[in-house]
């Protein structure tokens, strides 16, 4: 029998609330035979959400109720100081107590990650928890860090950042020894700022596989594991591409009702057209890693609707199944001691 894995959802958070958190939990549930959910946020609200569950998912899910929501605009230290009772607190509280292996929210990002950090702290020997997903590639998917929880970092932190998505990649995707590259203007070593070349030098000589320098287009190429950059980097690098799949996809159809011609090639195009909608789709890639942490956090798009955030539940399975702060811990020494080492 497989062990029962506990999920605590923010059932408040997000654009949508309890009608796609707690719809994606149902569906979720019949997708992990051993899942188990507890909803955290307005009771009432989230029975409202339930009235169709069978009785079968209904026995795997526990409320918590709690009286304060986590607003999307809001200061993340305002949350942390004022809103203990938020469901976006409590449900990472009962990741800290061990009544849930993982937490998963769609809220506020920023006051996400300062809350869950304050909570669970960091592991030993990270400075800076980083935010992580996986992108689509031309073969398979790029994981890439950090995305926007750390604007400024030096070398250090960039270094911690490759061993941390190194873990988890190898990890996940059980690559043995996965390739890391680090985001520059160019391939050359003397491309860059400081930080850069700096981060470059460490990681030449840790124990990472670590490939080079990569250029924006390599992202997508498929010869890399893991792109590691700062949080303003990333951020625009990742928003960027969004756009850009949608901008293609809006064109594509603007082109298909141009004329009577273009509308019967669209109709015999319409299978190509949606594989090719749903391999750059980025909501099925929905659900970023909180890596650094001592325990599983995933933040999933705030806009999610439920099929995208049933993904993100699905990263936080796997990772409590890979237990992956254990792994980024019973890794990280050994490579911390290599790269400062050199």
């Amino acid at each position: 029998m497989l062990d029962e894995v506990v999920i605590s959802l923010d059932a408040m958070g997000g654009d949508f609330g309890p009608r796609v958190t707690v719809t994606a939990a149902m569906g979720a549930l019949k997708r992990h035979a051993n899942l188990h959910v507890i909803l955290v946020g307005n009771q009432p609200l989230i029975e409202a959400e339930l009235t169709t569950c069978q009785d079968e998912e209904r026995s795997r899910i526990t409320i918590r109720h709690t009286s304060e929501v986590v607003g999307m605009d809001e200061p993340p230290a305002q949350a942390l100081r004022f809103k203990k009772d938020s469901s976006m607190r409590v449900a990472i509280d009962l990741v800290k107590a061990g009544d849930a292996k993982a937490c998963v929210s769609a809220g506020n990002t920023g006051a996400l990650m300062s809350t869950a950090r304050y909570v669970l702290k960091t592991l030993p020997g990270i400075d800076r928890p980083a935010i992580c997903t996986a992108v689509p590639a031309i073969t398979g998917h790029t994981h890439m860090l950090d995305l926007g929880a750390n604007i400024d970092c030096s070398a250090e932190h960039l270094f911690q950042f490759a061993v941390m998505g190194s873990v988890l990649v190898s990890a996940v995707d059980g690559i043995e020894s996965p390739r890391v590259g680090l985001l520059n203007i160019g391939q050359e070593d003397i491309k860059g700022n400081d930080r850069v070349k700096e981060a470059g030098r460490i990681l030449s000589t840790s124990g990472i596989n670590y490939i080079g320098n990569v250029e924006g287009d390599e992202i997508y190429s498929g010869n890399v594991d893991v792109v590691v950059c700062d949080g303003f980097v990333g951020n625009v690098s990742l928003k960027t591409s969004e756009g850009l799949a949608r901008m293609i996809t809006h064109f594509l159809q603007v082109e298909f009702k141009r004329s009577l011609r273009n509308k019967l090639i669209g109709l015999l195009a319409m299978p190509i057209i949606k594989a090719f909608k749903e391999r750059i789709d980025p909501g099925k890639y929905n659900g970023a890693s909180l890596l650094g942490l001592q325990g599983i956090v995933i933040k999933s798009h705030g806009s999610a609707n439920i099929a995208e955030y049933v993904h993100a539940i699905d990263v936080a399975v796997l990772e409590v199944e890979k237990d992956v702060p254990n792994n980024i811990d019973s890794h990280l020494e050994r490579h911390l001691v290599e790269g400062k080492a050199s």
